[in-house]
């Protein structure tokens, strides 16, 4: 029993850390564009070329 009272504020830290993480990422616009990243893979062009 006493290995809980480490497994339990390492699993809450590591849950508090995820969710901090999910939410820098919204804030930060990670996911804005999930149609253009569809259409972007089917695409003949290819990014090393640039274009004219």
């Amino acid at each position: 029993m006493n290995i809980l009272v480490l497994l339990i504020p390492i699993s809450l830290f590591l849950g508090i850390f995820g969710l901090g993480f999910f939410l820098w990422s919204m804030k930060t616009r990670q996911y804005d564009d999930p149609e253009g990243d569809a259409a972007r893979i089917l695409a003949d062009r290819w990014d090393d070329h640039p274009a004219p």
